[in-house]
């Protein structure tokens, strides 16, 4: 195994990383989860050499340390087909040619030979529970036959959450002990604002009314068509003058999403403000009565953090992984039950001290996920698939 020195005759450590999903203004879930660790990483550990692999031209804000260096290998990974011919001919190509010790893979892909140490991220299987989450047909025979391989070729895996780790092992017939929980983390950013800026957000947004927030993709799987329902079961049940705001593109929008939505009695109390920048989602969240995050399923699940570290309340699933991202701090609802969801939103409203409480304990809960430690024992695994 390279060691890591300055002497003469010692190589340097060459960790390559799978950094497709940088993407300037476009960073999702898995893109922010590389940009923060990474950035982490090659802080830490100016004696390696980490090499980023991009399947197109990349912005320079992501080459953000001397020790990072940027690699075009020139194939858009757009579709099944070229997810094919890049992971499995081009990369290892590339892997050989840069003389890579360890390939590492946030998104979970790597090339199953080529004889490279390998460590990849699975953040979460939810296809293999509900194929309807990816939708297309071709995705989703790609990643039921190509993930399980991947799981079982890589050196050792990775995950966000300790329920994903055991639905993988399940799964994929994998030994728990070959895969490390890491954790993910809200944005340190997140902070709460004044009772003065709080009452210009809801002037700007609700027109000074107080309102509950959901942040995400609006996407089958986030539960927007349970939400609308118990929405419009609060409002009817409460009379108040309450709104909804709902935070992200609509990508997904047509189909089940949009009917529940055109059949709602109070959509036009429903606020829709698409994707915003951090500090405005930060604003948001610090005005409202609670974030609303009932997806059906996550493999961690930040938004609920971002409602912490924002000093709001947070009503989320009592699924998957989300207790353990809410812990004692959060309120749980069924997300299958819309009066389970409307309950919950009904307690936190009617009960300042419940809120008060559950404030309280976020800002506990929050503390305990940073992406210093993620990096931290992602840095760990890495160590562990160079001595095997």
């Amino acid at each position: 195994m390279p060691r890591f020195s300055n002497a003469k005759n010692e190589q340097k450590l060459r960790i390559g990383v799978n950094t497709r999903l940088l993407l300037k203004d476009k960073l999702e879930g898995i893109g922010y989860f590389t940009l923060k660790t990474m950035q982490r990483l090659a802080a830490d550990h100016p004696e390696v050499e980490f090499i980023f692999f991009f399947d197109r031209p990349y912005n320079p804000d992501f080459v953000f340390a001397p020790n990072v260096k940027p690699v075009v290998v020139p194939l858009p990974t757009r579709h099944p087909f070229l997810w094919y011919i890049y992971f499995e001919i081009l990369l290892p190509i590339y892997l050989k040619l840069y003389k890579i010790d360890l390939f590492f893979s946030p998104d979970g892909y790597i090339p199953t030979w080529g004889g490279v140490k390998t460590v990849c991220t699975i953040h979460d299987i939810n296809y293999e529970h509900d194929p309807s989450f990816l939708g297309n047909n071709l995705y989703l025979k790609y990643y039921k036959h190509f993930f399980p391989i991947f799981a079982r070729k890589a050196t050792r895996l990775t995950t966000v959450s300790e329920f994903s780790r055991r639905d993988i092992a399940k799964t994929y017939h994998v030994p728990l002990e070959k895969i490390d929980v890491v954790g993910c983390a809200a944005n340190e950013l997140y902070k709460p604002f004044s009772d003065e800026e709080n009452t210009e957000t809801k002037a700007r947004y609700t027109d000074g009314r107080d309102y509950f927030y959901f942040v995400g993709a609006l996407h089958k799987r986030k539960n927007l068509t349970n939400l609308f329902k118990a929405f419009d079961l609060f409002k009817s049940k409460t009379r108040s003058d309450v709104k909804l705001v709902i935070v992200g593109n609509k990508k997904w929008w047509k189909g089940e999403i949009e009917d529940t939505y055109n059949a709602m009695q109070y959509a036009s109390d429903v606020v829709f403000t698409s994707r915003l920048p951090l500090e405005e989602v930060n604003r948001i969240a610090s005005a409202s009565i609670a974030c609303v995050f009932v997806s059906l399923f996550e493999g961690f699940g930040i938004p609920p953090l971002e409602a912490f570290r924002s000093h709001t309340a947070a009503i989320i699933s009592d699924t998957t992984s989300l207790p353990e991202v809410g812990g004692d701090a959060a309120i749980y609802a069924d997300p299958c039950n819309v009066e389970s969801i409307e309950q919950a939103m009904e307690n936190i409203y009617d009960n300042p001290t419940l809120r008060k409480e559950c404030i309280a304990k976020g800002i506990l809960q929050a503390d305990k996920f940073s992406w210093d430690k993620t990096a931290e024992k992602l840095w760990n695994t890495i160590m562990k698939a160079m001595q095997q």
